[in-house]
């Protein structure tokens, strides 16, 4: 198991290859905030894809912008209208990945070498859809990247144990209509233990554990920030 402190120092030593297109970094993102706090976000049925989807296209023209990122660590009301999300008597409310607001088939690149770790359709009702998770190893430092709510056809031609190298094209966003129905973006996230899990890995968590995932999760925007013009 990899901490996200050693993630962290790991990564900041590392030679990292662009996520996303680079005409999208050099521009400066939204940041959302979908958390409980937010009044605003509290007005849109997340039920239906559309209109949150309107939110998102409405608030980018709103401020000029062309993508959006936000939601590591965030506490968000909206995972209750599916019972996926539920864990007992609580729900999974915790986001522990950050989601990047991109349009569909928007080109999705492997920021280190890698491996091909699993991949997996999670159809449900607000799921992740066509996932993959790419296992890498900086320095002996061990962890995966999970990327949620690609394209269907970014699973074709995979293979188990695949190697990947830095900067290869690896998937597409998902419309959705196969992503899990969610307006088209990445749900990226960094996992230092993946407890035996392949094709899938939780991305929302109960509160009472928000610390313990956060501490082999960490916070994915230091993958963007090396190649962002205008700092977050």
């Amino acid at each position: 198991m990899s901490t996200s402190t050693e993630i962290t120092k790991a990564l900041g030593e590392a030679t990292l290859s662009l996520i996303i297109p680079r005409s999208y970094l050099e521009t400066s993102p939204l940041r959302f905030d979908f958390s409980k706090q937010s009044l605003e976000i509290r007005g849109v049925d997340m039920t239906k894809v559309t209109d949150l989807l309107k939110y998102i296209d409405d608030t980018l023209a709103r401020t000029g912008r062309t993508w959006g990122i936000g939601g590591y660590g965030e506490n968000r009301f909206f995972y209750e209208k599916s019972e996926l999300f539920r864990s007992g008597n609580e729900y999974r409310s915790i986001h522990i990945g950050l989601d990047i607001w991109l349009p569909a088939e928007t080109e999705v690149y492997a920021p280190l070498d890698a491996r091909v770790h699993s991949f997996q359709y999670n159809n449900k009702f607000l799921d992740y859809g066509p996932t993959i998770i790419l296992e890498h190893d900086v320095g002996g430092v061990i962890f995966w990247t999970l990327y949620g709510h690609l394209s269907k056809e970014s699973l074709d031609r995979l293979s188990e144990g695949k190697p990947i190298a830095s900067g290869e094209q690896i998937a597409t966003l998902g419309t959705p209509l196969v992503n899990g129905s969610w307006p088209p973006h990445l749900h990226l996230q960094i996992i230092g233990n993946l407890m035996g899990k392949k094709g899938d890995y939780p991305g929302v968590v109960i509160p009472s554990e928000k610390e313990k995932y956060l501490n082999i999760c960490p916070d994915p925007e230091m993958l963007l920030k090396p190649f962002l013009k205008t700092p977050l």
